[in-house]
C-alpha cells in the first residue's frame, strides 16, 4: 500500500525551500542589490549639495532583473519601456510626502519635486526600493541642477550603454557618483 503522506511532505519539504531561497534572496545582502556607490565613502561632487539625494537616505539600489547580459531584451530593447516596471503613483506619492520630511525641505510644495529613481530604470534602477527614491527639486541654487537636467544624463548614458560605450555597471556608477559631472563633461547643451 502506498503512503499518502509522502506527496505532503514533499510539498512542505518544497515550500521550505522556497521560503529559505526568498530570505536569502531579499534579507541578505548580494552583489545584485547593492548601490553601486556604497563603496565609496564620501563623494566629491562637482554640484551643489541639493541637487544630489542624501547617501545615507538613498544611496541608490540597482534592479537585479536587469543585468549586462540582458539589456538587448530590456533596457536597449526599443519595445520596452519603463512602465512595465514602474511603480504605481500611489505608492511614490506617499512616498514623495514621507521623504519631503525626512530630508527637511523648507519648501514642500510637492508640485515643486519630481520622485526620482536615483539610479534611473533606463538604467536598471531599482522601480520601488525607498533607497532608490528621493525627492529631487525642480529648482535647485545653479539653474542646470534640477530634475529635467537630470532627466538628460539618464538619456544620454542609457544611449552609451546601448551603443556599447558604457557597461550597464560604469553607467550606474557614473550617475550614482556624480550625474552633475556627467551632464557637465558629457551631454550636450
Amino acid at each position: 500500500m502506498r503512503n499518502r503522506n509522502s506527496p505532503v511532505a514533499l510539498l512542505i519539504a518544497v515550500l521550505a525551500l522556497l521560503a529559505i531561497a526568498w530570505f536569502i534572496r531579499t534579507h541578505l545582502s548580494s552583489p545584485g542589490t547593492k548601490s553601486p556607490a556604497a563603496a565609496e565613502s564620501v563623494p566629491s561632487h562637482l554640484g551643489p549639495p541639493e541637487i544630489y539625494p542624501d547617501p545615507a537616505r538613498t544611496p541608490g539600489a540597482i534592479n537585479p532583473d536587469i543585468t549586462q547580459e540582458n539589456i538587448r531584451e530590456t533596457i536597449c530593447n526599443p519595445r520596452w519601456s519603463t512602465k512595465s516596471i514602474r511603480p504605481e503613483e500611489n505608492y511614490t506619492h506617499r512616498l514623495k510626502i514621507e521623504q519631503i520630511g525626512e530630508y527637511g525641505y523648507r519648501d514642500s510644495r510637492l508640485r515643486d519635486y519630481e520622485e526620482d529613481h536615483f539610479i534611473p530604470l533606463e538604467l536598471g534602477g531599482n522601480p520601488t526600493d525607498p533607497k532608490n527614491l528621493w525627492p529631487e527639486p525642480f529648482n535647485t541654487s545653479v539653474p542646470d541642477g534640477g530634475a529635467h537636467e537630470k532627466d538628460k544624463v539618464e538619456n544620454y548614458l542609457r544611449a552609451e550603454v546601448c551603443a556599447g560605450s558604457l557597461t550597464l555597471d560604469q553607467a550606474q556608477h557614473e550617475i550614482a557618483q556624480d550625474w552633475y559631472r556627467v551632464y557637465q563633461t558629457s551631454v550636450p547643451h
